[in-house]
């Protein structure tokens, strides 16, 4: 399953989304977690360090290896430089996979040691010097995108994505690459108001979208999520003492969460697990194509100087049963 985590700034989405990265880790399932969010947190709230943090590899840096890795033998893609972020795979691309071992993974990815398990991380980079005032921040998670186009998962295999905050998910087609979203909402009126915004954007490419309360202190919280959101909320989360450890570096066991919170983690997985069953996969490739095409016709033909239309293969759809190209 492919799992997103949104919400406005300062809404907890980092901790929830590394609370059940953890939980996945506890019960030994394959992960794959990307922070693609402008700030650049989720390794902390895995447990690393700040050195550690900062000594993992970003995506953008590799690009190229990435690129190349993936173009594989598709004839339909001249080089790989004409290969922009929503380059769709076709017949002899090179796919990514959960469980598998790839140069991709060898340059990009690091194992982080949780307990009961260990996951892959990968990160976008953060927002560098270099970039100030030249560079858009979707320019970064641009190797993000490109990367889920291409990857596979099967069922009990989990890829974790903590998004940038707020609306500017949309400005990619990104937010269309999962099988089901999480908005992490607090109750206040700006906390249900990413909801709204994020709902109505993704009304027209049928997003599975669960809403997440945190720091919901009684019933009153309670009562203002149920009547902004209705059925669209699917638990809700209070204070954890075991949180407030971990932010401070400090982090128990993780067998010592708390178990009203261990009970949502549970309720989270268990939606995700729900929506394979009803997975779409010739849409999922469709809207692959479609936001491959207006950002040819936008930007990326007159960037590389080729015809982008013509890398989509109209035979190709993108599924568990897709050979990897050698």
């Amino acid at each position: 399953m492919k799992i997103a985590f949104v919400g406005k700034g300062g809404s907890g989405k980092t901790t929830l989304s590394s609370l059940f990265i953890r939980h996945l880790a506890t019960t030994g399932a394959p992960v794959v977690a990307f922070d693609a969010d402008i700030n650049q947190h989720l390794g902390a709230a895995l447990g690393l360090d700040d050195a550690e943090a900062a000594a993992l590899p970003a995506m953008g840096e590799h690009l190229p290896l990435i690129k190349d890795y993936l173009r594989g033998t598709n004839v339909r893609i001249v080089s790989a430089e004409t290969m922009i972020k929503t380059t769709p795979p076709g017949e002899g691309s090179r796919l990514l996979r959960v469980r598998e071992d790839n140069p991709v993974y060898d340059a990009c990815a690091r194992p982080v040691e949780l307990d009961g398990g260990t996951v892959r991380l990968m990160v976008t980079g953060p927002f560098t010097e270099a970039d100030l005032g030249v560079a858009c921040y979707h320019s970064k998670t641009g190797a993000v995108e490109l990367c889920l186009n291409h990857l596979v998962d099967g069922p009990d295999e989990y890829v974790v994505v903590d998004m940038t905050a707020g609306s500017d998910s949309f400005a990619s087609g990104m937010f269309t690459r999962f099988d089901i979203t999480f908005l992490v909402a607090e109750p206040t009126r700006k906390g249900v108001s990413v909801y709204r915004q994020y709902k109505e954007y993704a009304r027209d490419f049928g997003v599975t979208l669960k809403v997440v309360g945190n720091k919901v202190q009684g019933p009153d919280d309670l009562d203002f999520l149920r009547t902004e959101v209705g059925e669209d909320l699917l638990v809700t989360v209070g204070h954890s003492d075991w949180v407030r450890a971990m932010e401070k570096g400090r982090p128990p066991r993780f067998g010592l969460l708390e178990e009203p919170n261990r009970h949502a983690l549970r309720l989270l997985r268990s939606a995700a697990d729900a929506t394979y069953a009803s997975r779409d996969r010739e849409r999922y490739t469709r809207q692959m194509a479609h936001f491959h095409l207006k950002n040819a016709r936008s930007w990326g033909d007159e960037r590389t100087g080729a015809d982008l239309s013509a890398q989509i293969d109209p035979g190709f759809v993108l599924g568990e049963d897709v050979t990897v190209s050698a």
